[in-house]
């Protein structure tokens, strides 16, 4: 069974850091770009950030200079390092994997093109 399983979510105080982990198992994760996308109470699930096959990362406005996206295809797992986090960025985290190519320079891939997805995990900031 292919899976995408988050980890590493919680409660952290605004300015402090988490990193989440996204496990792949039953696939190879270097077939797939990988994306986070987000969650909160009454809203959309928005995109946060994504890898390229080849490593290039991209990120929502929102995020950058705050969000580090990375990939280590030989543990078959990607991470998303969330520094300076703010009470805005509580939600429910999903990593999701996308078999075609992806733009690099272009804007993060919209939710229909991802092909799996995990279950979520929650991060909560406290202000």
């Amino acid at each position: 069974e292919m899976q995408l399983v988050e980890s590493g979510g919680g409660l952290v105080q605004a300015g402090g850091s988490l990193r989440l982990s996204c496990a792949a198992s039953g696939l190879n994760l270097e077939d797939y770009a990988i994306g986070w996308f987000r969650q909160a109470p009454g809203k959309e699930r928005e995109g946060v950030s994504c890898i390229s096959h080849d490593g290039d990362p991209m990120y929502a406005e929102f995020v950058k200079g705050r969000f580090t996206i990375s990939r280590d295809d030989a543990k078959n797992t990607a991470y998303l390092q969330m520094n300076g986090l703010k009470p805005e960025d509580t939600a429910i985290y999903y990593c999701a994997g996308l078999r075609g190519e992806i733009v690099p320079t272009g804007p993060l891939p919209y939710l229909y093109e991802y092909d799996i997805w995990g279950q979520g995990i929650q991060v909560t900031v406290s202000s």
